[in-house]
């Protein structure tokens, strides 16, 4: 525990630390495994959606360097698990380079031990819903270059965005900030594809530091605004770009989460 932050309330479940739970990590509380036993009950699926959502960011990040970017700014990026951003982006384009954003302490201070030397990535620790901020600091590290496409990725994370915090200024602010030819990938829990299981899941995640609020398909596509979709549109996480071969579990409705990608104008 020596690694902990002074700040960090173990007692206080998160969002990160239950996702971390979720994929199979060991940066969790006895409180975060708890939490995530009640999420598993409200949602049984949520280990393969969590699964789903991780192979979704692989595909994102794939698709945008595909299409020249080589820099990213990744919102909300919790604690790194094998095959975070960098890494899967430097796969395809050794250059890339990333500046992860996250407000909670123990992401943060996994992020740091990872990339402590690493000149081509770092990690913020500031709330992504204060674009300005953000920003700011992701330009002092010199990393990168806002007059060069940029990856915007707010992967998993959105619906932890009151509606009180403007979600659609957010991502328009992130939006004017980037050059053209820059992307957003995003992706966040519906209520569209299985209202039940997100109602309990709302429930559980009160008991939380991080609340949930679902959006619908109209909601989720509104957020893309300013940017072209690129097909096939805002759909469930395994319908997005499925790799040749792959197969996955049941009903790709059971996945609970929306998903896309788009290109600034």
């Amino acid at each position: 525990m020596e690694w902990v932050p002074d700040s960090v309330d173990v007692g206080l479940p998160s969002a990160a630390r239950l996702y971390d739970y979720l994929l199979g990590g060991g940066h969790n509380f006895a409180a975060d495994r708890a939490l995530a036993e009640k999420f598993l009950l409200a949602q049984p699926n949520a280990r393969t959606i969590a699964r789903l959502n991780r192979a979704f960011l692989r595909r994102a990040v794939l698709h945008l360097v595909d299409h020249g970017v080589r820099q990213f700014l990744d919102l909300g990026s919790g604690i790194p698990t094998v095959g975070n951003v960098h890494e899967i982006a430097r796969k395809a384009a050794p250059e890339s380079r990333v500046v992860y954003v996250d407000y909670e302490a123990v992401a943060v201070a996994h992020s740091r031990m990872l990339l402590k030397d690493d000149p081509l990535a770092t990690i913020l620790q500031e709330d992504m819903t204060d674009p300005d901020a953000v920003l700011a600091a992701a330009d002092a590290t010199g990393l990168l270059d806002f007059a060069e496409p940029i990856g915007v990725l707010t992967v998993g994370v959105f619906h932890f965005v009151p509606p009180d915090k403007d979600p659609k200024g957010v991502v328009a602010a992130y939006r004017d900030a980037v050059a053209p030819g820059s992307g957003l990938a995003l992706s966040q829990f519906t209520s569209d594809l299985q209202p039940a299981e997100m109602a309990g899941i709302v429930e559980v995640m009160k008991k939380s530091s991080d609340p949930m609020y679902p959006r619908t398909h109209a909601e989720i596509t509104e957020l893309f605004e300013g940017f072209d979709i690129v097909p096939p549109g805002v759909v469930p996480l395994p319908l997005w770009r499925p790799e040749e071969g792959a197969v996955e579990d049941g009903d790709p409705g059971h996945a609970g989460i929306f998903a896309g990608v788009g290109h600034k104008k």
